[in-house]
């Protein structure tokens, strides 16, 4: 399936949406990253877990360009972060503990805008009378 070309003007709404999947997107890959490598490692000096990152990042450009697939398949993927937080909150102790709750929280926070922005531009592409979906 083609993904669907960006909204000539996008709307207040979808470039909310957008600002807001990109900012925690990008929250969310820098809290991986300084939880495993400073804040709360699982050895002392950092941890390979730290890698956990990197999955995160090819999906930015696709949302600053306001790519629906992108969109889709980020909705789908930060579910692994969240597990894994909701998890370490559970299971860890102290600082890392703390962590493992804001990264569920951001996984919401993406998860939600990713959501909202789907169903933004499919309602607008079925207004328009187009198949954007």
């Amino acid at each position: 399936m083609p993904d669907a070309p960006a909204p000539a003007t996008p709307t207040p709404a979808v470039r909310a949406t957008r600002a807001v999947a990109a900012a925690s997107l990008l929250a969310l890959a820098a809290l991986c990253l300084a939880w495993e490598l400073w804040l709360a490692p699982l050895r002392p000096g950092g941890s390979w877990l730290a890698l956990k990152a990197l999955p995160l990042l090819p999906a930015l450009p696709g949302l600053l360009r306001y790519r629906m697939l992108s969109y889709r398949r980020v909705a789908l993927f930060v579910w692994l972060y969240f597990v894994e937080g909701a998890v370490r909150a559970f299971g860890d102790r102290g600082l890392s503990s703390s962590l493992a709750l804001a990264e569920v929280l951001l996984v919401l926070l993406l998860f939600t805008a990713c959501a909202a922005h789907v169903r933004l531009r499919q309602q607008h592409a079925k207004r328009a009378g187009t198949s954007e979906a």
